[in-house]
């Protein structure tokens, strides 16, 4: 899977060949070797060798000459899965010691992507089925039909079986037609997390195969690296409002602590099981548990969060309407609050680029290992992974980063760490102020909606400023591994656009009723913990006919992300929700 065969033909006679090859995606890397190629037995007889390459990005080829150590030639290409390939090394002409160099397809590579074109047709399709349905439901003459058709077999069945009266019946009916009254509750905060959560599931079942449904190497996005972001962001949302509810209802704000403090350490404990698994066999050994992870992050920031709500929020929500600062009154009647996070933010700032880090330069945000020519190999996340280290100890750390298969890392690095914590509150922050947004502007639609847009635009021109627009080379790359204050700033930016969207077409609008990400989201915390205690189960994991076809992992992934999603429309219509 995402290997192409690529024949090296080597037509000079006195030259043993060295391959080595160096992605696109790794920034200031290395070549690595990729093996060697026996010098041509005779005049028009060229030695061979076959190697097997990486299709997921671009390639450099490079060859050398092992007798002379001098590079012979360069080739960039772009290979494509299961696709075989010939490169050429000749001479010119006999005279000449020019070398030649070129790539031909020996066999055409296939279509890897046409999966996921048939997955989103197939999904169109009963989306499409669904709402048709829905609109068909929704006329008069289909509903009464439908009613008529109800009664008229009820009353046979009550005559047949000379049961009951036929008043129930009528009565049964009556309340069947009956219109539910709208609840209070925001469909678009639901729809929002659900989403995340539908995504966050497929990706971690693997979405796959495809190198975009996996977490970038280092710096950059990728879809797998939108969703614990959005997440925590929808979190602390929902923690203004739920917060600032009880308060105006009469909840002490000691006794709202005491309950946000027992749900933290809920979210902290179950999350050490989850990605613990091997209690299942025995007690949990000390020597390798790791402490850092998803439900770990979210307890700790849903933590600092709702005290800095139950700190600085206010019990009444009395908007001034005169006040010059009315425009940014979610801004200035929160400001010890803000100032808070400020300081947060500082110590972020100065641990990272002011930490010394022993053998390892002030400041850097590199993978180590290969990148940057090899130079800080043991410097994987600078100050980020140093702290991790130093104060848990590198087997309670995750030990398979995402750098590992590109940058070649030999240290243990943990994306859920100690210091990629202080952003997740600052996200969650940002959240909270979308929540704030939403309760000072209390049914102005137009008004909320111009400020999420707002938010998102200054978001957005921060990230600009600190990335220079570009994935490596600004002063402070979006980096999901550390969490980077660009890293939230632009999901921040995303999460503001993407609430304004559903907020809209969801609360405002009502063109869409949220489904089916929804469901999910009413229960967050027991489907993903669900998702991830029966992965290696059936219906969400079964053995496959062929392991390197994309089409059998994608189908595999979308059936596992399916079954969750219907999961929870079944918990939902039974009124099943797990809090905690």
């Amino acid at each position: 899977m995402d290997q192409a065969l690529l024949n090296i033909q080597n037509e000079l006679l006195n030259d043993t060949l060295l391959l080595s090859w160096l992605s696109d995606r790794c920034y200031q890397c290395l070549f690595q070797v990729l093996g060697t190629v026996p010098a041509g037995p005779g005049p028009g007889e060229p030695s061979s060798a076959v190697f097997n390459v990486g299709t997921q990005y671009p390639l450099t080829l490079q060859l050398n000459s092992t007798n002379s150590d001098t590079e012979l030639c360069r080739i960039h290409f772009s290979f494509a899965e299961q696709g075989n390939y010939s490169l050429w090394i000749k001479n010119v002409n006999d005279t000449s010691k020019e070398i030649t160099c070129a790539i031909f397809i020996d066999e055409e590579p296939v279509n890897s992507y046409f999966p996921i074109l048939v997955a989103f047709l197939v999904y169109t399709g009963l989306a499409s089925l669904v709402a048709i349905g829905g609109y068909l439901m929704g006329l008069d003459v289909v509903r009464n039909f439908m009613y008529r058709m109800a009664n008229t077999m009820e009353t046979e069945r009550l005559i047949n079986s000379e049961l009951g009266s036929p008043s129930r019946s009528v009565e049964a009916s009556v309340h069947a037609a009956a219109p539910v009254a709208p609840g209070r509750r925001l469909r678009s905060l639901d729809t929002f997390r659900g989403l995340s959560l539908v995504i966050m599931i497929f990706v971690n079942y693997g979405g796959g195969r495809y190198w975009f449904f996996k977490h970038e190497s280092w710096n950059g996005l990728t879809v797998a690296d939108l969703v614990f972001p959005w997440f925590v962001f929808i979190m602390g949302t929902s923690i203004s409002l739920s917060l600032s509810s009880a308060l105006r209802h009469g909840s002490s704000r000691l006794r709202l602590f005491w309950k946000v403090l027992w749900r933290s350490l809920q979210l902290f404990m179950i999350g050490v099981l989850v990605i613990n698994p091997n209690y299942c066999l025995g007690p949990l050994s000390w020597d390798s548990l790791r402490i850092p992870g998803v439900l770990q992050r979210l307890g700790f920031t849903y933590l600092a969060v709702a005290v800095l709500e139950l700190l600085f929020s206010m019990t009444r929500l009395d908007t001034i309407t005169d006040a010059w600062w009315y425009p940014a009154q979610e801004l200035v009647l929160y400001w010890p609050a803000w100032l808070c996070i400020l300081a947060l933010e500082t110590v972020w700032l100065c641990l990272t680029f002011l930490l010394p880090v022993p053998d390892c330069p002030s400041g850097y945000l590199g993978p180590g290992g290969i990148g940057d020519f090899g130079q800080y190999s043991n410097c994987t996340g600078g100050a980020a992974g140093y702290i991790d280290r130093w104060l848990l100890g590198e087997n309670h750390i995750y030990q398979n980063p995402s750098s590992h298969v590109l940058y070649q890392t030999r240290m243990p690095y943990d994306p859920e760490g100690i210091l990629g914590t202080i952003n997740s509150v600052v996200l969650a922050f940002l959240g909270l102020q979308a929540g704030k947004i939403l309760l000072h502007y209390k049914d102005l639609h137009k008004k909320i909606m111009t400020r999420f847009l707002i938010w998102g635009f200054v978001l957005g021109i921060i990230s600009a400023i600190l990335t220079k627009c570009s994935r490596d080379r600004g002063f402070i790359p979006v980096n999901k591994n550390l969490w980077s204050l660009s890293y939230i700033t632009t999901l921040g930016c995303f999460a503001f656009v993407l609430l304004f969207i559903t907020y809209y077409t969801v609360d405002v609008k009502r063109w869409w009723s949220g489904a089916p990400f929804f469901y999910p989201g009413m229960n967050s915390i027991l489907i993903y913990v669900g998702h991830e205690v029966f992965a290696d189960y059936f219906p969400f994991k079964w053995k496959m006919m062929n392991s390197q076809s994309h089409a059998e992992h994608l189908t595999q992934n979308l059936v596992a992300t399916s079954v969750w999603v219907l999961v929870s429309y079944l918990l939902y219509r039974k009124k099943i929700f797990w809090k905690i």
